[in-house]
């Protein structure tokens, strides 16, 4: 069980931003939001104008309803192709549906489709609409459009190959007619025309079910409006001059509100008025010609479109880096930093690119990006608290904000299974115990008497915190502090440090006992021991209880030094300190010290006795700046 809670924290944050990532693409959602990118670059990218390209507009408007009615008889459109005819259209495409005549001039209609060499039929595949009778197949040619599942036109439908010699998309039939040539159905179909084909997976599309059917690309926007238009009416009026017409591609189709021939695109989402901002399907086509006219011409910026298999392995690079830079960057902080730079430079180059006619799905990435560096900030986050927590249980709080800080950046080769390992170290050891504990015990109220023993404990307690030792346990009046533990630190800084600590805590408890003096208690005063040496330091212990351990001689010699000679005590603290600690002080600090040699003494338990010292603190150091902390 406990296993199985190590493999989870350590790989369900990473499962579960891999389900987010599946969750985004599934439901469809990073779809949406590359769609939404696309359409709010191509709205803002600057485009041509159509009035460059050699194509003229004949839109019916609600004015030619008006005045013609609706359907519109085929005499009148006779009229408008024979017009067309006598100023020099280079081909006209016919963008109304007439598969049944109207009006009793039916047969005009289809002799012009059936005799004139430059005019152009549709029909529509999908609806089985049929193009005007008597057009031969050459000039045939489907209308047939292709809308995104959220019903806006981003792709043309530029050819489907292995058909008959009707079935011609409407832009290519055009293009062939206007230049004499089926050269780019004919490369096409051979695989030597190079275009940016948008496919099922390609760009930000996820499983698009009719994206990769036919030759297909992104439509490329001259400036909506910008094309020669013109009326119906003007056209019959002769109205229209000359040159708008003469060697132009001139398209007849609707653009009256009224017959629902408009179409959204990626600029309605971002152009807003009283109507919903549409384009007619006789501009659509536009658009369509004037990219292939550029193909022609050998004038067109293709693009490019990621494949669906370079969309899946940017997700797993950019899921990969996020993993790494969440994980490996050892200052939390920074990781965050380093990961959301990251991802703004690549949403940022995406874009760059997509402005550049480039697209390549951006929501996965991301994501992949942002979430596999927040599942590394998530594990991360839940085994810092489990490493707080046993930090905690193993040392408790009585260590100095900097050790705690070494700790924490050495967790993971310090800690094994939730325990310090046993290592041998060399530290400085301070034992501390209360002298005439028990007359003062019988003064005092058990509450009083805690008290008492508390606020001697907040002046030895800091002493030692501040100078990175760690008070390893409390000996009823007393505790146990070492210098140089769990980390191995500098022998002769951790010697300096526990004289240090001695000091403050006979100079923090001079102060105390002027306070207990006007409040009627019992003055304070302490016995302090240091010796320094090698320790066995590691958890001891079982589950149930376990605790830092320091083990060996050195920490009974400290414990010796206490104790021994209980009477010779002047002043509020004596404190005795080895010879061993004292040829780790540096010469410089030594002689600011006052001390009186003891001489050898014995030690219980050891064969032979300690040289010791006793540091005299009724009069501060010649350098008073020492035992700062």
């Amino acid at each position: 069980m406990k296993q199985f809670t190590q493999l989870t924290q350590r790989i369900g944050p990473a499962l579960l931003a891999a389900f987010v990532l599946v969750l985004l693409r599934s439901t469809g959602l990073a779809q949406m939001i590359d769609l939404f990118l696309y359409d709010l670059v191509t709205s803002q990218r600057s485009a041509e104008s159509g009035e460059k390209t050699p194509i003229t507009l004949i839109q019916i408007q609600e004015r030619d309803i008006k005045k013609y009615g609706w359907p519109i008889e085929d005499g009148l459109f006779c009229q408008a192709i024979d017009t067309l005819n006598t100023h020099g259209a280079r081909a006209i495409g016919f963008d109304i549906y007439r598969d049944k005549g109207v009006g009793p001039n039916q047969q005009c209609l289809r002799d012009r489709f059936s005799k004139q060499p430059r005019l152009i039929s549709i029909f529509n595949a999908a609806a089985d609409i049929g193009a005007v009778p008597g057009t031969p197949a050459h000039r045939q040619s489907y209308n047939d459009l292709s809308l995104d599942g959220d019903g806006i036109l981003r792709r043309d439908l530029v050819h489907v190959g292995g058909q008959d010699e009707a079935t011609v998309s409407f832009p290519m039939r055009v293009i062939e007619v206007a230049t004499g040539s089926t050269r780019i159905r004919e490369d096409l179909e051979q695989g030597r025309h190079r275009d940016a084909w948008v496919s099922a997976n390609g760009g930000g599309y996820h499983g698009a079910v009719d994206a990769g059917w036919g030759w297909q690309r992104l439509l490329l926007f001259r400036e909506p409006g910008s094309y020669a238009s013109f009326s119906l009416n003007q056209l019959l009026s002769g109205d229209i001059p000359d040159e708008a017409i003469k060697n132009q591609i001139v398209l007849i189709g609707s653009a009256a509100p009224s017959l629902r021939d408009l179409f959204e695109v990626p600029h309605s989402r971002f152009r807003h008025g009283a109507e919903s901002f549409q384009i007619s399907g006789v501009e659509i086509h536009a658009n369509r010609i004037a990219t292939l006219l550029d193909h022609h011409n050998n004038t067109l910026n293709i693009g490019w479109i990621m494949p669906g298999w370079g969309n899946v392995l940017l997700v797993l690079i950019c899921a990969s880096v996020g993993l790494i830079c969440g994980e490996a960057i050892p200052s939390l902080r920074r990781s965050v930093f380093i990961v959301s730079l990251l991802t703004l430079a690549l949403s940022g180059g995406l874009l760059v690119l997509l402005l550049n006619h480039r697209w390549v799905g951006m929501a996965l990435p991301v994501t992949g990006l942002l979430s596999m560096g927040g599942s590394a900030w998530i594990r991360r986050g839940v085994l810092n608290q489990h490493h707080t927590q046993q930090i905690r249980r193993l040392l408790g709080q009585t260590t100095s904000p900097a050790v705690a800080q070494q700790l924490w950046n050495q967790r993971e080769s310090l800690l094994s299974n939730g325990r310090f390992e046993g290592q041998l170290l060399p530290v400085t050891v301070l034992f501390t115990d209360t002298a005439s504990f028990t007359s003062v015990s019988e003064q005092l109220s058990p509450s009083e008497l805690m008290n008492w023993l508390n606020q001697g404990m907040a002046i030895c307690i800091p002493a030692v915190t501040r100078r990175g030792g760690m008070v390893n346990k409390f000996t009823g009046d007393g505790m146990l502090a070492v210098f140089g533990v769990p980390l191995k630190q500098n022998p002769r800084g951790d010697a300096r440090a526990a004289i240090e600590a001695a000091i403050e805590i006979n100079t923090g408890l001079q102060d105390l006992n002027a306070t207990f003096q006007l409040n009627g208690a019992p003055a304070m005063r302490m016995r302090v021991g240091i010796h320094s040496g090698e320790v066995l330091v590691g958890s001891m212990g079982s589950s149930e209880r376990i605790e830092y351990a320091v083990i060996g001689d050195t920490v009974n010699c400290a414990s010796r030094l206490e104790s021994i000679n209980k009477q010779r005590h002047h002043g509020v603290v004596r404190v005795l300190f080895s010879k061993d600690t004292q040829d780790l002080l540096e010469p410089d600090f030594l002689k600011t010290l006052d001390l009186t040699a003891w001489g050898s003494v014995p030690i219980k338990g050891r064969d032979q006795g300690l040289d010791v010292s006793e540091l005299n603190l009724d009069n501060p150091p010649a350098d008073a700046s020492a035992i700062e902390p």
